[in-house]
């Protein structure tokens, strides 16, 4: 099940990524809603998905990288 979430949450991110700021709301959503491990997986996940998207660098102050 959480395999599960973790895809959907990405799944959202990724069609929300046109705008930073739904984009942070989303994420924020998500930081509540997944296990730890599940965080250190959307970290990453994160840090390689920006690369192509600078607009979205603030992001990564809501999960303290």
């Amino acid at each position: 099940m959480s395999k599960m979430m973790f895809d959907y949450t990405k799944s959202i991110l990724e069609r929300v990524s046109f705008d930073p700021i739904l984009f942070c709301k989303e994420l924020e959503k998500a930081i509540k809603t997944l296990l730890p491990y599940e965080m250190e997986q959307l970290q990453e996940w994160l840090l390689n998905f920006i690369i192509e998207k600078p607009e979205l660098k603030p992001s990564l102050l809501l999960i303290k990288v």
